[in-house]
């Protein structure tokens, strides 16, 4: 499957950056939607979204070419070609949540009320943007036979066949994951018992399936013999259930 879906005097626009955008757009009116509801101003949304974005693109950004500094030391220039893929959401999360906190704080606005209401945003697009993934054959896993992927859509088997060999679909096994823990997130964010809730079950949704797929990868972050995405998922884990409990703790019986 052809990686360019068009090109525009001589530019080729790639599926990966299209699917990216289009993640960014639906996100975007899924937030606003609920902003709506909650009787938050819309113009606070997309304050936070046109800070979030830049920030979330430089920060997965810089978080790749960091744990993978041996690429790019010998051509630093090559660190602005995002085009090529090399963006890790760990990092474009911690960016956007850093972004997002300093402009609550300025704005004297609740953090984890506004985190509930971007957490299913968020995760619904990860499950889209895993598809750019898909068109750019990578974020798949090991080497599986013929007679395995053809359990798959056609489209998926002939795009998993990479110089000779057929891969695991690691990127779809994320995607419906995501997809799976979105709607759980839009069936229980009107039940919630407190704010933050929905932001911190999206964390521990989301790190739990990623540190299970991760294991599955070819091309994870390392570091030494530790798969980064795998640590970082644990870690995630690790503080939202704390905070998770601890507010919980503080809910009158």
């Amino acid at each position: 499957m052809n990686r360019v879906a068009f090109e525009i005097f001589g530019l080729e626009i790639l599926w990966y950056g299209i699917i990216i955008s289009f993640a960014m757009v639906i996100g975007t009116i899924l937030a606003l939607r609920e902003a709506r509801k909650k009787n938050i101003s819309e113009d606070d949304i997309l304050n936070i979204i046109l800070l979030v974005i830049p920030s979330s693109i430089v920060g997965a950004r810089l978080y790749y070419v960091i744990f993978e500094w041996q690429s790019y030391k010998d051509n630093i220039i090559s660190i602005l070609n995002i085009r090529e893929g090399g963006l890790a959401i760990h990092g474009g999360v911690i960016a956007g949540l850093i972004a997002g906190f300093i402009y609550v704080k300025k704005k004297k606005l609740m953090f984890f009320k506004l985190g509930d209401i971007f957490a299913p945003s968020l995760i619904l697009g990860q499950a889209i943007g895993r598809w750019g993934n898909f068109f750019n054959q990578e974020a798949h896993g090991g080497p599986v036979s013929e007679q395995f992927i053809s359990i798959f859509p056609e489209f998926i088997k002939n795009n998993m066949y990479i110089q000779g060999q057929y891969y695991h679909p690691a990127f779809l096994y994320e995607s419906i994951w995501n997809f799976l823990a979105f709607i759980f997130l839009i069936i229980y964010k009107d039940k919630k018992k407190f704010d933050g809730e929905i932001l911190l079950l999206y964390g521990i949704l989301y790190s739990i399936g990623r540190f299970f797929i991760e294991g599955m990868r070819t091309d994870s972050l390392m570091l030494g013999p530790i798969r980064i995405a795998q640590l970082m998922s644990l870690l995630i884990i690790t503080i939202c259930v704390a905070i998770y409990f601890y507010n919980k703790k503080k809910i009158p019986r």
